[in-house]
């Protein structure tokens, strides 16, 4: 009688040991394994962003982090467009075509740089030394002068770009801004850092 009770013990600490060492073990790799994929903050680093823009005005721009940069999107006034499209500030550009291919997407290759004319998408990082430049859409302001139609003015070495980020002869910058991956989800989501077939939608 006491030889079963001592093998049913037996077998009983023998099935409890061997659980709870499987939790044990269970406890120890899952942190293991885990500590091999990239941690939260690498994997938002480099995440596809999605801004929403449905309420963005024409005329008016907002900004996102995406890898570290500040992206601008950008909601284009009729009369924006139209002065991009002017022979008068093409002649003043370095690079009026895109002709610069590292600087966007074969889709962004347009002389609105976009893959709809409304919205422009641009990285606000001045192409010769890093700073952000500031964002002017007015026209022909005193500090800019009477040929400015709206742009970015860089205020750390006076850099100029237009409206589509395409910069002017004569200043520091050597490129035009550059413009990152993106698509349109929708007529109102852009999806920065994501290619993708353009949305058929208004624009």
């Amino acid at each position: 009688m006491q030889q079963s009770v001592d093998k049913k013990r037996r077998r009983l600490l023998v099935a409890a040991g061997t659980v709870v060492g499987g939790i044990g073990l269970a406890v120890t790799i899952v942190p293991f394994i885990e500590s091999w994929n990239p941690s939260e903050k690498a994997r938002s680093a480099g995440a596809p962003v999605s801004v929403d823009i449905s309420k963005l005005e024409a005329g008016q721009q907002i900004a996102v982090g995406w890898r570290g940069k500040p992206v601008w999107v950008l909601r284009r006034t009729p009369r924006m467009l139209k002065d991009l499209q002017s022979a008068e500030i093409r002649e003043q550009l370095r690079d009026p075509d895109s002709k610069v291919t590292s600087q966007q997407p074969v889709y962004a290759q347009n002389e609105f740089r976009s893959i709809k004319p409304e919205y422009l998408v641009v990285i606000g990082i001045c192409t010769h030394l890093g700073c952000v430049p500031t964002f002017r859409p007015d026209v022909a302001p005193a500090d800019l002068g009477p040929q400015w139609r709206g742009g970015y003015f860089c205020p750390c070495h006076g850099s100029r770009f237009d409206l589509a980020g395409r910069v002017y002869k004569g200043v520091p910058a050597p490129t035009n801004l550059v413009i990152p991956p993106y698509r349109f989800a929708s007529d109102v989501e852009v999806i920065v850092g994501e290619d993708g077939v353009p949305a058929q939608g208004k624009g």
